[in-house]
């Protein structure tokens, strides 16, 4: 308690005189059907503890959280102060990996038996026992009325909804007195976010009581339980998997960012504009994600380039050049055995690919590239010409947009810049992540239309490569061998083509 703030200390304390005084009715009443609440709370104490049972230990996905259907089922079946009693013990065994613990595991207790309180009151308010089926208890668990549906769905969810409100109030009030946040964000997401889970948890809560209510008495509500619980803890293994695999992600990305720091925030830009070209082609949600990850990653092969290239200040030698060229190969052995990348590995290797045949790895033509490489290969010329760099100011959005369409069927796949063209002019362009000072940001409208630029040499040509970064100043003109391209363009320089370059 010594490392809490006394606003926080005081705020526990208050919160567990509330549990207390919602519990007490329970121990002084001769009418608590003790039966049933004794066989619900060692339900949800077991719940707690098989996550800490040494077989499973480790096993159990940390983000499963506390049961809460079987503390619900409570609310439902039990009167407002014994459904509190229930809630108690799963609290105080509740996992914690944060210290205080012995502090933490007392304010879950607390938090969570003044929540079924309310819940409860709520539930008996609206007349939830009498729809349920009878009495206002559970008692031994004798068979009663058939519930009454739909009719009693609506004090249920109420109750549900009360629970998640109290949680999340409570939430909310330690978030601004133990790390004293202000109290206009201490709240902010709280409710949405728990929502949607707390009203899954009451129907299965609901299900639980009808169960117990039924003839077959708590042995068909302990069925309905376990495939509950199973399916939390399969949820909560995935999302605990997804958030590895966005760890990963981030790790791969910073590395690139740290290895070549004048591209930094180009790798989610990228990403960010392969979304919303897939999307304008109507890829599904899966693969819009995929296309997301590959953009992200698509320079992810940099990690395998010598510094001293990426750094360079001056002139690449043709064997430097060949050497940056195989970051795609260097990208897709370093992604080979991720297996959640799937697609987007193809997209990493060929997203220097040209539609001509004259790109690189291995001069694929058209539909030979993969159709993600081909997104990405759009997105990435996009934000190599609209950011700024420490040797290039950014080309307005407009004047980018109408060279990726002058380069489009030689360079580029050209339904994919048009995908990009009438995205940006939709919904503007809004970068989320970025170092960079100046980036631009292009509302929609007619502003952001590519197609105000007339015929010219490339607005890339002589720009420098990415794997090329200058100190401070420009490189000279010189820095890009010139060769001729497609449509009167400069030729691709050592780490992205003609019109666009790339990061």
């Amino acid at each position: 308690m010594r490392a809490l703030p006394p606003g926080a200390r005081g705020y526990i304390l208050c919160a567990v005189l509330a549990a207390v005084a919602c519990v007490t009715p329970a121990l002084t009443d001769s009418g608590t059907p003790w039966a049933a609440a004794a066989l619900l709370a060692v339900l949800h104490l077991g719940c707690e503890l098989v996550k800490v049972c040494p077989p499973l230990r480790g096993r159990v996905p940390e983000g499963i959280g506390p049961f809460f259907p079987v503390v619900l089922a409570a609310v439902f079946l039990l009167p407002p102060a014994a459904a509190a009693l229930v809630a108690l013990p799963g609290g105080l065994a509740g996992t914690v990996v944060q210290r205080p613990a012995r502090v933490r595991r007392v304010w879950h207790g607390a938090q969570q038996a003044s929540a079924a309180w309310v819940a409860g009151q709520v539930y008996g308010l609206l007349r939830g026992p009498v729809t349920l089926g009878g009495g206002s208890s559970a008692g031994s668990g004798s068979p009663a009325g058939p519930a009454d549906f739909p009719s009693v769905l609506l004090p249920a969810t109420a109750a549900a909804i009360a629970f998640c409100l109290v949680l999340t109030a409570l939430d909310g009030g330690i978030l601004a007195t133990a790390e004293r946040r202000p109290a206009a964000t201490a709240w902010r997401g709280l409710v949405p976010f728990s929502l949607a889970p707390h009203c899954v948890h009451g129907l299965a809560g609901l299900m639980t009581a009808v169960m117990w209510r039924s003839p077959y008495g708590p042995p068909a509500a302990l069925l309905v339980l376990l495939p509950m619980y199973i399916s939390c803890w399969v949820f909560a293994q995935y999302h605990r998997e997804r958030a590895a695999h966005q760890a990963t992600i981030r790790a791969l990305v910073q590395a690139v960012d740290i290895k070549d720091r004048y591209t930094r925030g180009h790798s989610e830009r990228v990403g960010q504009a392969s979304t919303m070209i897939a999307r304008e082609l109507g890829m599904t949600e899966d693969r819009l994600e995929t296309v997301r990850i590959a953009g992200i990653l698509h320079d992810v092969g940099k990690l395998g380039v010598p510094t001293r290239l990426l750094r360079k200040d001056g002139p690449l030698t043709p064997q430097e050049r060949r050497i940056i060229e195989l970051h795609p190969e260097y990208g897709h052995e370093m992604v080979r055995g991720i297996g959640f990348l799937g697609e987007a590995r193809s997209a990493i290797l060929h997203h220097h690919e040209r539609v001509d045949g004259s790109g690189y790895p291995y001069g694929l033509t058209g539909e030979q590239i993969p159709v993600l490489a081909r997104v990405v290969a759009v997105a990435d010329a996009f934000d190599a010409m609209t950011s700024t760099r420490s040797y290039s100011r950014a080309r307005p959005v407009p004047v980018a947009l109408a060279e990726l369409e002058r380069c489009a069927g030689a360079q580029f796949d050209p339904s994919m810049v048009r995908a990009l063209v009438d995205a940006i002019g939709r919904t503007g362009w809004h970068p989320v992540v970025t170092s960079d000072e100046d980036l631009q940001v292009i509302p929609a409208g007619p502003a952001a239309a590519g197609t105000g630029a007339g015929p010219g040499p490339s607005v890339l040509a002589g720009m420098p490569d990415q794997g090329s970064r200058p100190a401070a100043a420009a490189p000279p003109p010189d820095r890009v061998p010139a060769a001729p391209g497609p449509a009167g363009g400069s030729g691709p320089d050592p780490d992205g083509a003609g019109a666009g370059g790339g990061g």
